[in-house]
Order: C-alpha cells, then sequence, then structure tokens
C-alpha cells in the first residue's frame, strides 16, 4: 500500500477531471477481458453521471460535456449488444 504522501504529491499536479479521466480509462480497459459490451456500457454510462455531477470548481467545463457524451453513448452500446 502506497503512503498517502506519495499519492498527494502525484495528484498536486493534476485537477480531479484528469484523475476521473485516468480512472475511466483503467475501469473501461479492466472490463475488456470480460468481453461483455453490457459491462462496458454500464461503466460508461456511471462513468458519464460521475462526470457531470462533479463540481466545475474541482474539474473545467469540458469534463462535463465528456460526461454528456458518456451519457449519449452508453445507453447506445447497452442497447446493441447482444444478449
Amino acid at each position: 500500500m502506497l503512503p498517502l504522501q506519495v499519492i498527494d504529491s502525484f495528484l498536486l499536479n493534476y485537477n480531479v477531471g484528469q484523475a476521473l479521466l485516468l480512472v475511466f480509462i483503467l475501469a473501461t480497459v479492466g472490463t475488456l477481458p470480460l468481453k461483455s459490451r453490457k459491462i462496458v456500457a454500464i461503466n460508461t454510462v456511471l462513468f458519464g453521471v460521475i462526470f457531470i455531477m462533479t463540481p466545475s470548481a474541482l474539474a473545467p467545463v469540458h469534463y462535463m460535456f465528456l460526461g454528456i457524451v458518456l451519457l449519449v453513448v452508453g445507453p447506445m452500446l447497452y442497447v446493441t449488444a447482444s444478449q
């Protein structure tokens, strides 16, 4: 386990939007071995909601637009996924 000082010194160089984007990418890559498009779609919708709910004081406004895009793309992925 990493000490909190190491994590804090790393995150001081980035804003919350960039950290959330990194977590979204890692979570999406983590779900790819499951080979389920529905899980990827649920992950996309979840992070869309997270990006929209992030206060604009913590992240630039373009991350809110990314959340809107993810909320549009996620349900389309879910509907087009096979059972």
